[in-house]
């Protein structure tokens, strides 16, 4: 191990270096995706805004582009939630999700409608076969009902949607997909079985994790996909081989990392950022107060478990902010200087063009949250609507 602990600071900058949050790269869509592991996808806009806040020259086109040709794919995989990821990633990444996506999706409603996890397993193949060319929701509840009875669909189609390898399709404008989902078979590949994560597959996940977001615990690593905490320490373990480097945090926690990952000094300058709806930098470890301050946790992640845009202020969350009828609107949970302020203004003003031709009611559904919040230090019109 390393004779000096990495800070807190430290370890704030190693992710955002690596999140590409300490200045924006010159990447494609299908590069930087790869290099951020995955995008949280449940609200259609927020791998647009993820990329936007991490890529120089971000053109939403790109991103529609590499979701119509499947370069870029939607998926139920780490935290049994929807992300976008690399389409070489699926297939890795879901080998590595098998336990928890079985246990989640194949346990007890599953089983309160009379079926089984053999039923499951039997189901697949045909409704991969069944899926090879998109279908809607509707269809293929339709075609469940033909083999295991309409009282029994729904509960068939809960558990295996997420379970078997579907994709999510594009639908529509303007965030690619739409409130009615459409599903596709991912490609055909090694098939998926049994109850355990693959080992290889696995493994790939853990370096892929670490170049992304290490140095990090085994708590971070488990916390990242829902995983068991024995598998993860089986996985480094097997890495053991001089793949990984053994570090530690100033409380004494180990940490892993790989060789050569970006870590700056706690003091690089961290701009000021507007991450969208559940960003994965605030969703990836066990003790998320690595960007988190411990006092702001309950305030940005709702109680149904809803994790509102935030304010990123030299590299911490410092509040939250939405899109009104009036504009960017940001609120801080602690007074900010003018020059934060401005470069806040600034971010809006980018962001405001981004969203000029696509969809200015994106945080509509979520207004309840702000009326929830403690009374912020500060509340500003960042921009207006025309920016």
């Amino acid at each position: 191990m390393t004779s000096r602990p990495l800070t807190p600071g430290e370890l704030n900058r190693a992710t955002l270096a690596r999140q590409l949050l300490l200045r924006r790269e010159p990447l494609t869509i299908p590069d930087a995706v790869r290099r951020v592991v995955a995008l949280q996808a449940q609200h259609p806009a927020s791998p647009y805004i993820a990329l936007w806040n991490r890529v120089a020259g971000f053109e939403p086109a790109a991103l529609d582009e590499a979701f119509a040709t499947r370069t870029v794919v939607k998926a139920t995989l780490m935290r049994i939630t929807l992300h976008a990821v690399h389409a070489d990633d699926h297939r890795p990444f879901r080998g590595a999700m098998q336990q928890t996506l079985y246990g989640s999706r194949l346990g007890a409603r599953f089983a309160e409608s009379g079926l089984t996890p053999a039923d499951a397993e039997e189901l697949v193949p045909e409704l991969l076969e069944f899926t090879r060319r998109q279908r809607t929701a509707a269809e293929i509840e339709t075609w469940l009902a033909e083999r295991v009875g309409a009282e029994r669909k729904a509960a068939a189609w809960w558990g295996l949607r997420a379970y078997a390898p579907l994709l999510h399709a594009p639908t529509e404008a303007p965030w690619s997909f739409g409130l009615r989902p459409c599903f596709v078979a991912a490609p055909p590949g090694p098939p998926l079985a049994g109850r355990t994560p693959e080992p290889a597959a696995l493994r790939t996940l853990v370096l892929r994790y670490l170049a992304a977001f290490g140095p990090a615990t085994v708590a971070d690593i488990a916390q990242f996909g829902l995983l068991q905490r024995a598998h993860v320490r089986k996985a480094l373990r097997a890495l053991d081989d001089g793949t990984l480097e053994h570090l530690t945090a100033s409380d004494g926690s180990r940490l892993y990392d790989v060789p050569d990952a970006p870590r700056p000094p706690a003091d690089t300058p961290a701009p000021p950022r507007l991450l969208p709806l559940w960003d994965s930098v605030l969703l990836a470890y066990a003790d998320r107060s690595r960007v988190i301050p411990a006092e702001y946790r309950k305030l940005v992640t709702r109680i149904n478990g809803d994790v509102l845009p935030t304010l990123l202020v030299d590299g911490r969350v410092a509040g939250v902010w939405r899109v009104t009828e009036a504009g960017v609107e940001a609120s801080a949970f602690h007074p900010l200087p003018a020059p934060v302020w401005e470069g806040l203004a600034a971010e809006a003003r980018s962001l405001s063009a981004l969203l000029a031709d696509r969809d200015q009611s994106l945080h509509n559904r979520y207004a309840h949250w702000w009326a929830k919040l403690p009374t912020p230090a500060e509340v500003r019109l960042l921009t207006g609507r025309h920016g």
